[in-house]
């Protein structure tokens, strides 16, 4: 049997709290190295330090774990003065520095079952033909018990690439997706890929905790709001109306020209999702939750089930007829007057 390869986990992370102390844990196990690359591009500088650094206490919780949880010197720390141009950068700067047989890119907010990353490494062991590996996601919003699906996530949003050899003449091109090339200057995507709906089929996929709290959200929405290239200058109002108050259900993803509606997560988290969830929900933490009696109550209405469902139905390739979507309108507008007039502003 060979060897099972040496996986280099890459992480951008800017103002990472509460996330990162759990974020490194889960992935400490499974790495030869983890390489995190802090701070700021221009567009964040309304959340960052005037010298492009987190605001929050990240840098103090790297210098700590480096200390007192990196027995096997496997994390790298990579900052500097000054902002980063893009995120591009941030993250060719991890993938300059790797030296294992393959590079995993992780956000801060995002995990994976830890037989499940026991199971992909063992895939690269028995197949090394394999180039590169994307993963489907659960969003999760407000709390681990909800999670936010839609008609954006359905058309490709919800699955990542993560996961991609490398070696010597390898370059790390986009971070908008994630590409990375072989010393041919072939696509990894292109050669061996295992996709995001291959890995679900098996039960493989990412957990991600990207709008769990209001600090949280408030800050991406900031950022998006100010990047050129997301071109949400809104964004802000969706995070004031949609996450904090609730004003527009069926909009609740942050990519909000798309519907998009919440939904009870029944599943198993993370080990180490879970006592991050733990630590900032215990009495005396520093850390807002979102209050969640808005949020049962609407998932406990049944105008909203029935709603969800015929706004989710009118997504599906099989209705995509005009005279079909018309009519299911219709059926809406006499069942629910009013609660659906914003799921049909697109």
């Amino acid at each position: 049997m060979s060897e099972f390869p040496r996986v280099t986990f890459g992480i951008i992370v800017l103002n990472g709290e509460p996330f990162i102390r759990h974020t490194l844990r889960a992935l400490y196990d499974f790495a030869h190295e983890i390489i995190v690359v802090e701070g700021a591009t221009p567009a964040a500088s309304n959340i960052a330090t005037a010298d492009g650094h987190s605001t929050d206490s990240t840098m103090a919780t790297l210098r700590d774990f480096k200390t007192a949880e990196d027995p096997e010197d496997k994390l790298i720390i990579v900052s500097r003065d000054g902002f980063w141009s893009e995120k591009d950068e941030m993250s060719q700067a991890y993938a300059e520095r790797a030296t294992g047989d393959y590079l995993w890119q992780v956000d801060v907010d995002e995990f994976y079952q830890p037989s499940d990353m026991a199971a992909v490494i063992e895939m690269l062991r028995a197949d090394p033909t394999i180039t590169a590996v994307s993963f489907k996601t659960v969003t999760f919003w407000g709390a681990p018990d909800y999670c936010v699906h839609g008609w954006y996530l359905r058309r490709g949003a919800a699955v990542y690439h993560r996961l991609f050899k490398w070696g010597a003449g390898y370059r790390y091109t986009t971070h908008r997706p994630p590409t990375v090339i072989d010393d041919r200057a072939r696509d990894l995507r292109d050669l061996h890929w295992i996709s995001g709906e291959q890995l679900e089929a098996r039960g493989i996929r990412m957990y991600h905790y990207s709008l769990l709290l209001p600090k949280q959200v408030l800050e991406k929405c900031d950022y998006y709001s100010r990047a050129d290239w997301a071109q949400r200058q809104q964004a802000l109002d969706w995070a004031r109306e949609s996450y904090l108050a609730l004003r527009r259900p069926f909009h609740l993803h942050n990519v909000d020209e798309y519907p998009g509606c919440l939904y009870r997560f029944p599943g198993a988290h993370p080990p180490q999702a879970l006592d991050m969830w733990r630590a900032v929900s215990a009495p005396g933490s520093p850390y807002q939750i979102r209050e969640t009696r808005d949020i049962e109550a609407l998932l406990n209405s049944r105008r909203y089930r029935l709603g969800r469902w015929l706004v989710m139905t009118l997504d599906r390739p099989a209705l995509a007829s005009r005279r079909l979507r018309q009519r299911l309108k219709r059926v809406a507008a006499g069942l629910l007057p009013g609660i659906l007039k914003d799921a049909w502003r697109r």
